[in-house]
């Protein structure tokens, strides 16, 4: 007989056999004890352990007789250790008789794997082979269940018969039942149950067999088999908590797997999870641990571990309860306001105003007691009402209206069946008598109600399909712009996979293609300016977790499509809805965003050098050694000694980046470059494109990460040909500066700024003196046409300084204002040249056409025409035109028009009609200084050659100012290099020579022009004698019948 006691303090199999034979055959009852056959541990003191006991005895002997003896038996000592028996089982008896043995295992108990499958004793069978000494004989009844899925194979009875027998072979087998046929019985899904821990080697050979025989695919998981511990009591929230699984075979790999009332992830390494394989032990040969970290609400759920080896995986599950509190806890209160400062109808001012709070959650079993407080005192406890997938607690209160320093903030805590808590608060913006406040408005289809100065109101309302809130901060008393926060349902979606994703939940290849999948739909849906600016700063913020979890998580190039395509989107539009540090912000997060996920991502070598090219982004790679690839045109050279480069250019994101160099601007063009395995000093050589140096002068910068900003340390700028090239000792994201100019120096501005405000003032006294010698100046058609040239000259030069003198520090100024200067200089600079292009004709055609004089009708109609209308069609247009296109009209960090390259930005819609006036005025001064000398040709003496040469000379000096003339040396600066001696030359006398053009204005069209100074000097001398009014009338009307 076998008899099965546990014995404290040593770690051994005993076997007990009863041999019954004749007694004839033997005198005397032999009963001894035969030693340990099979030792499972050391011995610990302890510990208390399963044992085999072996009787052996020639005469017949009932167990109950031996399970009594050892009942009697208190120590034993096996190996000079002594052990203690207790609770003695009878597990097998085997009855011997000659060559015939019979043995049965007890209830309870089924024959091993080993007396199975090597002497097919299978189940609760008699077995007639002699097994007695097989250790162990029989084993305690396991359950374990056996599911699979069989695809690619037709499903028949004669097929469901095959798998029976096949499965059938296993020790314990119960039977088998198909759950579920699907596909055109095509996938069929079965479960079974033997009721003994499996053979797992035995087990893969039939699923080899099955697979073999039915010519499809099986795969089999287990439950009962793997061993699991995890936390049996309900554990706190945001504590740490650990779960152990273990098998005592060797397996390929092994997971963790969560579910719970919404999801079901598989768990990998993040934030929250970290997975360990080093508990294995001699016992257990394969084991994986999870450890969570602050375990929240959405870690309560069903956990299953699995260790898979070929086609079968064992798995295990447990339960993980937590003593949960809400993860976001919503405040909202209503009114959004309450006002203090109006009277009530009997002309009273209010003590006290009602205010309604609320606290949702999300629904949960959790039973909460939620603690509602008013300015620190405890107003008791409230209930809830569901709304779906939401607890909405609400709590009803009075605001006192006395005058506090302090703010008025309600309260809410919430208090789980651990005695934990969270709490959560609301200040209430209250408007007291006196105070400032910004008046109700209605903005964006919202309602902004009555807020007190310096306050913000939040309203979590968003049109239907979007999630979130808008916000608005009254300022002294007047409203700031709104800022929305109200994101696309399904974007939020993506923004939580991908929040689950960092945390570990779900943290597959699967899930992160479903993730940037999800980002490229939403990138591709149109809104409005303010909701576009929410659903990419939400679209980047996924960049920047999946960024973070990618560290964690190897991702494969499979998501590369649509990240690209994705991340290309996000810089389709302008991003001038919100404000500029906010822009600066998330360009910088985007740039660093993109780069990790571009230097994470593995790439797949299989593809070769194949990108990914899209509208706003280009990535290519390199696998060899000298690599060259060309990116958005950009060519990029870098010697490698292993590993893989990475280059990814983008388009339309450095004008949104901080610009620590301006007012330089970078190139439309920034690329990042990556290479792994680096393990020395890298030298990198970059060559941009003719187009992107154009009339330029470039310097080669890098984007320091560190310091979020632009920087030149490391790389140098050189010239090859026609093309830019940045030679670099180190890899991150370049780009090149492109200035029209040198950056501004201390001298330049200084002398701009004095020479506009010279210009400005001499530019008010030319127009006041115009209005006083008007009437006396302007007696002929020919002075009256050049005077009102003159003066409209003078007007719009004024109005064009103004603007820029208001505009010369951009960055303290609002997207708006910058654009309504932008706009003014533009239109009163071209109205300047405009009328100077009316003087010129007006001149030339005089000189020509001396007996054909032109009606002061007739050039008031064609001067109307080309200096207000053309000016303000060249404006309009030009800025249609980019609105339609989608380009930049004006760049915000100079409030001047764009220039992107050659007959390419706005900047030409100044440039080329300005250049236009500028030929023809230079035309008409040679026709003037032709006729000049064809005058003095008869006489041909000295006297009238240096006559000729003085006139010449004046025409030169007064005509350059009023056609605008000196402004031919801005083209000479597009057009010399910057490191000739020239081009510094050409700065300072174009900076000069029209910051001053004012002046020379004043002093070229009234003080020069003899009859103006003299009358003016005839008003002057006029108000200084006695009998001023008198005497002014009487010269006045002197001089007008003179002339007349």
């Amino acid at each position: 007989m076998l008899i099965a006691p546990k014995l404290t303090g040593y770690t051994f199999f005993f076997t007990m056999r009863r041999v019954n034979m004749r007694v004839t055959m033997f005198s005397r009852a032999i009963i001894f004890l035969v030693g340990a056959v099979f030792i499972c541990h050391q011995v610990l003191a302890t510990e208390v352990f399963i044992a085999e006991l072996m009787v052996e005895s020639n005469v017949t002997l009932e167990a109950q007789t031996i399970l009594t003896a050892l009942n009697g038996t208190s120590d034993i000592t096996v190996n000079n250790n002594k052990v203690t028996v207790s609770e003695p089982q009878l597990i097998a008896e085997c009855l011997i008789v000659g060559d015939e043995t019979t043995c049965n295992c007890s209830a309870g108990y089924i024959w091993s794997n080993e007396v199975c499958y090597s002497f097919s004793c299978c189940r609760e069978t008699i077995c007639s082979r002699n097994v007695s000494l097989i250790t162990p004989l029989c084993v305690a009844k396991t359950k374990v269940d056996i599911n699979g899925t069989i695809t690619g194979v037709t499903w028949d009875s004669s097929k469901q018969n095959m798998l029976v027998s096949l499965l059938g072979q296993l020790n314990g087998f119960e039977g088998l039942n198909v759950t579920a046929q699907r596909e055109g019985n095509t996938v069929v899904e079965f479960e079974s149950a033997v009721s003994v821990r499996l053979n797992t080697s035995r087990l893969q050979e039939i699923v080899t067999e099955v697979e073999t025989k039915l010519t499809g695919k099986l795969l089999v998981d287990t439950s009962g088999m793997v061993t699991i511990k995890s936390p049996e009591t309900t554990v706190c929230y945001e504590s740490s908590q650990n779960l152990t699984c273990s098998f005592e075979e060797e397996t390929d790999s092994a997971v963790w797997n969560m579910s719970n009332s919404r999801q079901h992830f598989q768990l990998n390494t993040g934030s929250v999870v970290a997975l360990s394989s080093k508990c294995t032990a001699e016992k257990y040969k394969s084991c994986i641990t999870v450890t969570l970290k602050k375990v929240t609400e959405i870690w309560s759920g069903t956990y299953v571990c699995g260790f898979t080896r070929g086609s079968l995986t064992h798995k295990a599950k447990t339960s993980l309860r937590v003593a949960l509190l809400p993860d976001v806890i919503t405040m909202t209160i209503k009114p959004l306001t309450v006002d203090c400062s109006s009277k009530d109808n009997q002309g009273h001012y209010p003590v006290s105003l009602p205010v309604c709070a609320t606290a949702t959650i999300s629904n949960t079993s959790e039973s909460f007691q939620v603690l509602w407080s008013y300015t620190g005192k405890d107003k008791g406890i409230s209930t809830y009402t569901s709304d779906g997938d939401y607890l909405i607690y609400e709590f009803k209160g009075q605001i006192d209206c006395v005058e506090t320093r302090d703010a008025q903030v309600i309260n809410v805590t919430f208090i789980n069946t651990k005695e934990q808590e969270k709490k959560a608060s609301v200040n209430v913006p209250v408007i007291y008598k006196g105070a400032d406040f910004c008046p109700e408005v209605e903005a964006d289809g919202s309602i902004w109600p009555k807020t007190p100065s310096k306050d913000t109101v939040i309203n979590r309302t968003c049109p239907q399909g979007r999630v979130g809130y808008t916000s608005r901060t009254c300022g002294e008393t007047a409203w700031e712009d709104v800022y929305n926060s109200c994101v696309n349902e399904e974007l939020n979606k993506v923004v939580n996979a991908a929040d689950n994703f960092l945390k570990g939940l779900g943290a597959t290849q699967e899930v992160a293609m479903d993730i940037f999948q999800g980002l490229k739909n939403s990138s591709l849906q149109e809104s409005g300016e303010g909701e576009t600016m929410a659903d990419v700063s939400a679209s980047i913020r996924v960049l920047n977790v999946m960024a973070s979890a990618s560290e964690n998580v190897v991702l494969q190039d499979d998501v590369l499509p649509d990240f690209t395509e994705a991340a290309s989107n996000m810089l389709n539009n302008t991003w001038n809805s919100v404000n500029k540090s906010v822009v600066e912000n998330m360009s910088s997060n985007y740039l660093q965003s993109v780069e990790d996920l571009v230097k994470n991502i593995r790439f797949n070598q299989s593809r070769g050098d194949r990108g990914f090219e899209e509208e706003k982004l280009d990535l290519r790679f390199c696998l060899s050694s000298d690599c060259n690839v060309t990116v958005f045109g950009i060519d990029v050279n870098l010697n490698m000694t292993g590993g893989q480069l990475k280059a990814v250019a983008v388009k339309n994101l450095t004008d949104k980046l901080k610009n620590n160099f301006s007012p330089s601007k970078p190139s439309s063009l920034l690329i990042s470059v990556t290479q792994e395995n680096k393990t020395n000093l890298t030298f990198i050589r970059l060559v941009f494109p003719k187009e992107q140096r154009s009339r330029t002068v470039p310097s080669c910068v890098f984007w320091d990460t560190k310091n979020e900003k632009w920087s030149t340390e490391g790389c140098k700028v050189s010239k090859d040909g026609n093309d830019t090239v940045c030679e670099c000792t180190h890899l991150t994201s370049f780009a090149v500066l492109f200035a029209k100019s040198d950056v501004s120096t201390y001298v330049l501005d200084m002398i701009t700024n004095v020479g506009l405000g010279v210009s400005v003032c001499s530019l008010l006294i030319f127009l006041i003196i115009e209005s006083l010698v008007w009437s006396a100046v302007v007696k002929s058609n020919l002075s009256h046409f050049r005077h009102t040239a003159l003066v409209n000259i003078a007007l719009f030069l004024l109005l064009a300084d103004c603007c820029f003198l208001a505009s010369t520090e951009p960055t303290s100024l609002s997207s708006t204002m910058c654009l309504v200067f932008t706009v003014g200089k533009h239109l009163f600079y071209l109205a300047m040249f405009s009328w100077m292009l009316c003087m010129s004709v007006m001149l030339v055609h005089q000189l020509i056409f001396v007996f054909s004089p032109l009606r002061k009708r007739v050039f008031m109609f064609l001067s109307s025409i080309v200096g207000y209308v053309c000016p303000i069609l060249i404006v309009g247009s030009s800025y249609v035109y980019c609105k339609y296109t989608n380009t930049e009209y004006f760049d915000p960090d100079t409030c001047w028009l764009q220039y992107d390259s050659l007959l390419r930005g706005s900047m030409h819609a100044f440039i080329l009609p300005v250049g236009t006036v500028i030929l023809t005025n230079l035309f008409s001064m040679v026709v003037v200084i032709l006729t000049l000398t064809k005058s003095s040709v008869p006489d041909g003496s000295k006297a009238d050659d240096k006559e000729t040469a003085k006139s010449i000379l004046k025409v030169v000096v007064f005509l350059t100012p009023v056609f605008g003339v000196t402004w031919v040396i801005g083209f000479a600066l597009l057009i010399i290099d910057k490191t000739e001696p020239m081009y510094q030359v050409a700065l300072y006398s174009f900076t000069i020579l029209n910051s001053f053009q004012g002046l020379l204005i004043l002093i070229t069209g009234c003080i020069a022009e003899v009859k103006v100074r003299e009358e003016l000097l005839k008003l002057i001398m006029a108000k200084s004698s006695r009998g001023k009014s008198e005497s002014l009338k009487n010269l006045t009307s002197t001089t007008y019948t003179k002339e007349k």
